[in-house]
């Protein structure tokens, strides 16, 4: 059975993943303003993974 740890920790794990994912989008795939766009989110992605992170352990 899966504890809260597990789940923020399955959760972080996926938003590392997708925001490596959309950072790669922005640098090889658009070359144009979107670019910077996929890159930001990312970006955002990972200060999510890292607040997920930070909360496990202490929920």
């Amino acid at each position: 059975m899966m504890n809260k740890n597990t789940v923020l920790g399955y959760a972080t794990l996926i938003m590392i993943i997708v925001g490596l994912s959309l950072i790669a989008l922005g640098a090889f795939k658009y070359d144009d303003v979107a670019g910077w766009g996929f890159a930001s989110v990312g970006i955002g992605f990972f200060a999510i993974a890292w607040v997920f992170n930070a909360l496990k352990g202490r929920m």
